[in-house]
């Protein structure tokens, strides 16, 4: 019977994470047939990527589909952004790493610290295309969920991350 308690747990028009792709929203509850079996989907779209994802039901929390941070944890977030960063003594390539394995878990907590640690202030040094390219990852993954929460647009949030991270002890 836990199939059905998993069922409940979302549904159509939610907002739910997807770890590898972030804020998506359940548009529908679907069943498909696939090698003769019969299985229950749930319809994601991805506005922003113009895409639609289809997650089978049982398999949903198992792969780490959860609904929207609460507020509390969304404050987390801010308060991570203020800290200082840490910036391990690694090779890049073993922390740009650990910095995608960060982005696609979903947490959203571990999203802000890629953001806190890789952030650059207008006076510091360029940043390298490819730190760019995983910032830019964590801020959209960021900026989306924190809109999504507070029932807002992407800019009024990527506003407000700003400003958090302009307060941001250098």
């Amino acid at each position: 019977m836990t199939t059905k308690t998993k069922k409940n747990e979302f549904s159509p028009n939610d907002h739910v994470v997807y770890p590898a792709h972030g804020v998506g929203q359940i548009i529908s509850i679907e069943e498909q047939e696939v090698a003769g079996m019969t299985l229950e989907l749930f319809v994601i779209s991805f506005e922003k990527d113009k895409m639609t994802l289809r997650v089978p039901t049982h398999k949903a929390t198992e792969i780490g589909m959860r609904s929207l941070s609460s507020p509390d944890v969304v404050s987390q977030a801010m308060k991570t952004l203020k800290g200082k960063a840490k910036v391990k003594r690694a090779m890049w390539s073993r922390r740009a790493q650990e910095y995608e394995q960060k982005i696609n878990s979903g947490d959203l907590i571990a999203i802000a610290e890629v953001v806190r640690d890789l952030h650059r202030a207008d006076d510091q040094r360029e940043q390298s295309y490819s730190e760019r390219q995983l910032y830019e990852a964590a801020l959209e993954r960021l900026t989306r969920e924190v809109a999504a929460v507070s029932g807002g647009d992407e800019v009024s949030a990527a506003r407000k991350v700003d400003e958090v991270l302009g307060l941001r002890a250098a």
